[in-house]
């Protein structure tokens, strides 16, 4: 068996580069965390106002753009779409909620873990049913339906939109009082490392997530599936090397009391995980994997992760969003409601008869 594969570099590189940016200056085990960006840069549009999270995050703006290098040098820059795309945003949007449940996405709940916070196993595990859960599904016959090829230039609409960010986030653009973009002066969004650095930092790791097609979600499903441990590699591989330089640089705190933005209300941080990880499974994989595929020219991909961008307004706009003493007011209703929403997915989309 071959150690070192791609998804064990990507994974490896993701442990070593989110410390390093928590190091610099992003908040505490979240260097580097698809879910928690994408809700900070939803308050840097002024989607939500919540004064702490808002800024347009540079490591998703690199990981979007060194995905789409990679594609396009390896060929495998294919735009495609058309696949059931309003049951994607709503799948897109319901994950956010249980990401902002958690507080944190995949990636961030094996930073955590790796930075010694155990209120993360509770998310994980949550993670690992959501999987069988949409295993489930697929066994039952479900499917979104066949994405079509498009043209070339569709695929890079999506991107315009990516560089209109890195043009936003880069000149802090404003033309008046409250008229242009949102920067926290406290809170998590005010904690962020240089901005080239952080674009530099995503674009490394946008070519290895995209080089390597790393996936929390089909790690545990292919696992599961067909005993194929070739992405848990990468996953364990992120764990291990996450913790080597939380403790490299000092930032390794073992327990459950005291761990940066997060809360010890465990049954909820399972339930969002539990709905992420459905969410993720029916929309095709990890909210990491869906940016990388954006990169690729997937417009399916895209629609997904604006329905997470809306996802983290609303959260933050309607008291869905739990902090770091707990659930929000309506957290709740919001969960049941996401629930609902993929059991009427999961049994209703089935594969269509040629």
């Amino acid at each position: 068996m071959k150690l070192i594969t791609w998804p064990v570099v990507a994974g490896a590189a993701l442990g070593i580069i989110a410390p390093l940016l928590t190091y610099y200056g992003n908040p505490g085990n979240m260097g580097f965390c698809a879910a928690c960006f994408i809700r900070d840069t939803a308050g840097g549009l002024g989607l939500h106002r919540a004064a702490p999270l808002q800024y347009i995050r540079p490591e998703l703006i690199g990981l979007v753009l060194g995905a789409l290098a990679s594609a396009l040098l390896s060929k495998e820059y294919r735009p495609q779409g058309g696949s059931s795309p309003i049951t994607r945003i709503v799948l897109g949007f319901f994950a956010m909620i249980g990401a902002l449940t958690f507080l944190g996405c995949p990636w961030r709940a094996y930073l955590r873990l790796g930075g010694g916070d155990l209120t993360a196993i509770a998310g994980i595990i949550g993670l690992f049913v959501g999987v069988l859960g949409g295993i489930f599904f697929v066994k039952r016959g479900f499917s979104l339906g066949r994405s079509e090829q498009q043209h070339k230039a569709t695929g890079l609409i999506p991107i315009f939109f990516v560089l209109l960010l890195l043009f936003l986030v880069s000149t802090q653009f404003s033309f008046g009082e409250n008229l242009g973009i949102f920067f926290s002066s406290k809170g998590p969004a005010s904690q962020h490392a240089n901005l080239w650095l952080s674009l530099g930092a995503g674009i490394i790791l946008g070519v290895l997530m995209q080089k390597s097609h790393f996936c929390t979600i089909g790690a545990f499903r292919n696992f599961v599936l067909f005993r194929d441990t070739h992405l848990l590699n990468g996953v364990i591989s992120l764990i291990i090397f996450a913790f080597i330089t939380n403790i490299a640089l000092g930032q390794f705190h073992l327990g459950m009391e005291n761990q940066p933005i997060t809360h010890t209300q465990h049954l909820w941080s399972f339930f969002g995980m539990l709905l992420c990880g459905l969410c993720f499974s029916l929309g095709g994989g990890c909210p990491g994997k869906q940016l990388v595929h954006l990169g690729e020219g997937d417009n399916d991909s895209a629609l997904f992760v604006l329905g997470m961008l809306l996802g983290a307004a609303t959260a933050h706009n309607f008291g869905f969003a739990a902090s770091g003493s707990g659930i929000g007011a309506f957290t709740i209703p919001a969960l049941i409601t996401g629930f609902l929403f993929c059991l009427y997915v999961g049994f209703t989309h089935k594969k269509l008869e040629a």
